[in-house]
């Protein structure tokens, strides 16, 4: 079994939301994430419905500012861009990192503000899932860096070549997000990894097995994870609250019914991430809900991170 990797998701939607748009202090919070020990840090995709600091620009400036974190996308919305373009976007990056991002995709949420979004950019919603799929082809093929076409339904182009190539011949290794039937055969027709949030570990379990039987590559299993720490449950209760209907403008009550999350001790919540672990998942992308992300980030890697790494090497 793969060592258990533990990544951190840098705040870009809790810094927006509170008016904080230096964009240095995330670079810092990379630098600090690598320090501490951590194995990988995140950036979230969303400029309208929930705007933040776009991924791909912040990733290029954590690229140069750190070393050996690997960098991924939590996740990116390729609909919402021309395949050709993101793919060079992405093999740039990629060059930038030496070969260290991690590129996880999602089709975005079914609701209200995600299609208003879409329409913003003047794509529509009905046809994400297919933009996603074929981009996913096509920008593997675009990054071999020789001459290509592709002909899709929702996707063509002719003869075109890219420059650079990413480090890696394939590509940086592409997760994809969701669950349920239709999300999982994509997973595992498409994906290297796959990052759902499913709040039981049981669902979590069920579905990375079918992913497992029914793959035509290695799958990566991983985690997104939201975790409040606090010794008292109910002020960490109160706390995760807070940040999560700040995040999302919704009942937390709403979001906890389709995304894993944790609110208390650490030691807690260690073994609750340590259950996922146990049910197969090798990569734990955490959030955390905090108004100090600097603190919460100490915190964290002072407290659950040695857990993990222990139970990992086990």
């Amino acid at each position: 079994m793969a060592p258990l990797k533990v990544g951190y998701l840098l705040p870009t939607r809790d810094h927006a939301v509170r008016g904080d748009h230096d964009l240095k202090r995330l670079i810092d919070q990379a630098r600090q994430a690598e320090a501490l020990g951590l194995d990988s840090v995140w950036a979230g995709d969303s400029p309208l419905t929930r705007p933040r600091a776009d991924p791909m620009l912040l990733l290029s400036a954590v690229a140069t500012a750190t070393s050996r974190i690997t960098m991924g996308t939590a996740v990116l919305l390729p609909a919402l861009r021309h395949p050709v373009l993101l793919a060079h976007q992405l093999a740039t990056l990629d060059r930038l990192s030496d070969g260290r991002l991690i590129a996880g995709m999602g089709g975005g949420f079914p609701n209200a503000a995600t299609k208003a979004q879409f329409a913003a950019v003047g794509v529509a919603f009905e046809r994400r899932i297919a933009l996603l799929e074929e981009s996913i082809e096509a920008m593997r093929r675009l990054w071999s860096g020789e001459e290509v076409s592709y002909t899709g339904r929702a996707v063509t182009f002719h003869d075109v070549t890219l420059a650079p190539a990413p480090v890696r011949p394939s590509g940086p290794p592409i997760w994809l997000a969701g669950g349920g039937e239709p999300a999982l055969r994509r997973v595992a027709r498409l994906a290297d990894g796959w990052l759902p949030y499913p709040p039981h570990i049981l669902t979590y379990a069920h579905e990375r097995a079918y992913i497992e039987q029914s793959a035509t590559r290695a799958v990566t299993p991983a985690l997104y994870a939201t975790l409040c720490l606090d010794e008292d449950p109910g002020r960490a209760r109160e706390r995760l609250r807070v940040s999560i209907e700040r995040y999302y403008n919704a009942p937390l009550e709403a979001v906890e019914a389709i995304q894993a999350m944790f609110a208390g001790p650490a030691r807690e919540a260690a073994d609750w991430l340590i259950s996922y672990a146990e049910a197969g998942a090798r990569h734990l992308v955490i959030r955390l809900a905090a108004d100090d992300h600097r603190a919460a980030l100490e915190e964290f890697a002072g407290t659950v991170l040695p857990l993990l790494h222990a139970k990992g090497k086990a």
